[in-house]
């Protein structure tokens, strides 16, 4: 009987791993905004100072526009279902917006759309995310203004 020694072991699990194509799934997915912000993650780290518009046809009241800021984010799907890895993902996103805008000293962000892929989404309902086995992104961008 033939044993087989540890670096053939890697060699047969890579030869698997990479015949599965396991970044084959690409799914643009969407999710409700108002669902993904009232998650017990999201209510701890959004924070209030910095307001979130949806929509690129915001009506908004501000003073000044400061920048137009992107964001670009990706998590680990593996394991998770769709749901959770865009919600958690996304969460990631908004607070990266938020972050940003703080740093430019604004606000509030307005016309808040996805920009999954460089394609934009425009919504004041859902978000859109891309869903892989593995791997799950989620794209922002929006405006970040002074409203004070």
């Amino acid at each position: 009987m033939k044993v087989i020694n540890s670096k053939s072991s890697l060699l047969i699990l890579l030869a698997v791993l990479f015949g599965l194509n396991l970044s084959a799934r690409n799914d643009r997915l969407r999710f409700e905004i108002k669902d993904a912000l009232e998650t017990p993650d999201a209510k701890a780290k959004v924070v209030d100072e910095v307001k979130l518009y949806w929509g690129k046809e915001t009506k908004v009241k501000f003073k000044e526009k400061v920048a137009s800021v992107k964001t670009n984010k990706k998590t680990n799907a593996f394991n998770k279902s769709d749901l959770q890895a865009c919600q958690w993902v996304f969460l990631s996103a908004v607070i990266a917006l938020q972050d940003r805008a703080r740093e430019l000293g604004g606000d509030a962000v307005i016309n808040i759309r996805s920009n999954y892929q460089n394609i934009p989404y425009d919504s004041t309902e859902k978000f859109e995310c891309g869903a892989g086995n593995i791997i799950a992104g989620v794209a922002l961008m929006g405006d970040v203004v002074k409203t004070k």
